[in-house]
Parts: C-alpha cells; structure tokens; sequence
C-alpha cells in the first residue's frame, strides 16, 4: 500500500487536540483592525474547533492528524 500524501495547506492550517478534535485559526483578524474593539481582536485571537460536520473532511485531507 503506498503512503497517503497530506494536504500541505491543510498541514498548516489546522491541528489537533488531545481529545482528537481539530483547532483552526478564527477568520477576520488580517486587515481592516481599527475599527474593531480589543475585545474582539482579543477574541478572534484564540484558536476555535472545526465544526463536527466539517471535521470528516479536514481528516481526508491529514490522513496522518
């Protein structure tokens, strides 16, 4: 059987926890930041999960996760 290859640009975008859930980087935090309060910034600066319906297809493409 040969190896699976990973997605590189998946690879860098998503990892997993301990539990086997899978982190992501929260969107909206790359420009446009003066207008947004601290809090928000703040806020989107934690990692969030991958949502469950999302998470069988971001485990296609990271055979390794």
């Amino acid at each position: 059987m040969p190896k699976l290859k990973t997605r590189r640009a998946a690879a860098k975008r998503f990892r997993a926890t301990g539990t086997g859930k899978i982190r992501r980087r929260k969107a909206f935090k790359n420009h446009l930041l003066e207008h947004k309060t601290s809090a928000k910034k703040r806020e989107l600066s934690q990692l969030g999960l991958v949502d469950e319906r999302d998470a069988d297809n971001v485990r296609l493409m990271l055979p390794y996760l």
